[in-house]
């Protein structure tokens, strides 16, 4: 693992990510900001996925749960060569690159998602499939911490755990933030570590912006038998970007012309 490697592709994703959503001025930067090194660590070094094997069902599989943040699943599949699209259509008419994410317009997208706590369920889906298969594919689930409001994501992971399936994993991003605020202050989700324990899942926690704790946590999850991981990690929104970390203002706003520059001269190199 060269992490010095991994910053920069991780600091190319997030440049992307609000050219994107300057261009269309319209999404979702601040969880988009926030997730881009735990998508980072599992395109460039976790996951089974490259040019070759992308239109195969032959390889590892991801579901971007939370849909809305789809500027980082574009991002970080324009940086690993995955995808053809031009990303200055993001949120344009008759783009396939749409506000969230259709994997019937796009290679590489294995779930359309948008609706939260859905996802969950079809990595749930994917991973009984792969142990039917016997094809020792693995299965990873980005799951937003708001979104673990929705009763769907608890019942998925209560499979998961009744069919004891180890080829799923299943990461919280756990940015305390949410469209209307703090996610305490909405309906008091947390603590998932505890939750996702009382259903039977291995849990670890981790820094999600740091790519040694990163590692360590999706070693874990790869060794594990018998039962599904959850990963807790733990993340800023708007992470990079001075003025949108830790504010929830940013969750599906657009940067004007001035705040741009500001964004882009914070993310002109990795700090």
């Amino acid at each position: 693992m060269d992490i010095n490697n991994l910053k920069n592709h991780a600091l190319n994703i997030r440049r992307n990510i609000v050219q994107m959503v300057y261009d269309a001025q319209s999404g979702h930067p601040g969880g988009s900001l926030g997730c881009a090194d735990i998508l980072t660590y599992l395109y460039f070094e976790e996951m089974n996925v490259n040019k070759d094997n992308v239109a195969s069902v032959n390889r590892d599989r991801f579901v971007l749960s939370k849909g809305h943040c789809s500027p980082a699943l574009y991002a970080v599949l324009h940086e690993a060569g995955l995808l053809d699209e031009d990303l200055k259509t993001f949120r344009q008419i008759n783009s396939k690159l749409q506000g969230h994410p259709n994997m019937n317009y796009v290679d590489g997208v294995d779930m359309s998602t948008g609706s939260l706590g859905q996802g969950i369920s079809c990595g749930v889906g994917m991973a009984i499939a792969n142990k039917l298969d016997k094809n020792g594919n693995r299965v990873y689930v980005l799951c937003g911490d708001g979104e673990s409001e929705e009763g769907l994501v608890w019942e998925a992971l209560m499979a998961a755990c009744h069919y004891k399936l180890d080829d799923l994993c299943v990461i919280f991003d756990v940015n305390h933030l949410q469209i209307d605020g703090d996610v305490q202050d909405v309906i008091g989700p947390l603590p998932l570590l505890d939750k996702a324990k009382a259903f039977g899942a291995n849990v670890t926690e981790c820094d999600g912006h740091d790519f040694e704790s990163i590692k360590k946590a999706f070693d874990l999850a790869r060794n594990t038998k018998d039962v599904p991981t959850v990963i807790i990690a733990n993340t800023v929104k708007g992470k990079g970007v001075s003025y949108m970390e830790n504010n929830y203002a940013w969750h599906g706003a657009a940067p004007k012309e001035e705040e741009y520059k500001i964004a882009m001269e914070d993310l002109k190199e990795v700090r």
